[in-house]
């Protein structure tokens, strides 16, 4: 029964939080590749090896569905990953569409053509790499039309967030809020594009302002996939019991992992 969660680092695990509440039932297999993270400064390339040889371990775990609750995974290899890499047996799914849906107004899965929608400037805060890749745009033109996106890359964020320091991780947010201020002086609404970020939400929506709504993942991944296995449950792969594992040392992440849901994580060698 059980389902993968793959992320670069801990960011997924505000992801993992989220869909163990939503569905209690279901065993959830971790991955972090704290080794190699943070991939936002990696090319494409790097990142589609990374990511690929993730999901395989996720595979072997019982986990014939795996979400990729990384951002940068999911705009720089998820397209290629679909194309020629995936077996039929197997699904990977993203964490982008369930956010376009939520900021067109869509239900989930609606597949009709694009259309106008009612937020006409969106701030996108992301990794380098998730920013050039220009997936977020890509999805969001399958759904809506007349929508400008002005994209931030936030260097530096997640290794702040990895690392602990929060005074780093607030002076960056607010830094790179003022950067696109200048370029986009009032946006409507904020998507959080990273899986750390929603760590850092409170200090998002105050540099921004109360008039900008600040879209984050967890939740709405987590409404996406219970939708998502009850329309096909025959995805549910054969492992049956919850684990994390790491690329890094587990101690130090486990750790880490700890101080980040506020509660015991024993991670383990992937």
């Amino acid at each position: 029964m059980a389902v993968g969660v793959f992320d670069s680092g801990l960011g997924g695990l505000t992801v993992l939080d989220a869909v163990t509440k939503r569905l209690p039932d279901v065993p959830f297999v971790y991955y972090g590749d704290n080794l190699h993270a943070p991939y936002g400064v990696r090319d494409a390339d790097d990142v589609y090896n990374l990511t690929t040889k993730a999901v395989e371990r996720l595979w072997d775990a019982g986990c014939d569905l795996v979400i990729l609750a990384c951002n940068t995974a999911s705009a720089a290899a998820l397209k290629r990953m679909q194309e020629n890499w995936i077996p039929a047996d197997k699904r990977v799914l993203g964490v982008f569409v369930p956010l376009i849906e939520a900021l067109t107004e869509r239900e989930w899965g609606d597949n009709s053509p694009p259309r106008e929608v009612a937020v006409k400037h969106v701030a996108l805060f992301a990794t380098p790499a998730t920013v050039s890749s220009r997936a977020f745009q890509r999805e969001l033109a399958f759904r809506a039309v007349g929508v400008d996106v002005e994209a931030q890359p936030c260097g530096g964020l997640v290794d702040a967030i990895e690392q602990g320091d929060e005074i780093l991780a607030e002076a960056l947010v607010r830094s790179h809020v003022e950067a696109l201020l200048r370029r986009m002086p009032k946006p409507e609404a904020a998507i959080l594009g990273c899986t750390h970020y929603p760590l850092m939400e409170t200090v998002f929506q105050e540099a921004l302002g109360e008039n900008v709504s600040v879209y984050s993942q967890a939740n709405l991944v987590a409404e996406s996939l219970a939708d998502y296995l009850e329309r096909h449950p025959d995805m549910l792969g054969a492992g049956t019991e919850s684990m994390f594992l790491t690329t890094g040392d587990p101690k130090t992440v486990s750790n880490k992992a700890t101080q980040f849901l506020r509660r015991r994580i024993e991670f383990q060698s992937a």
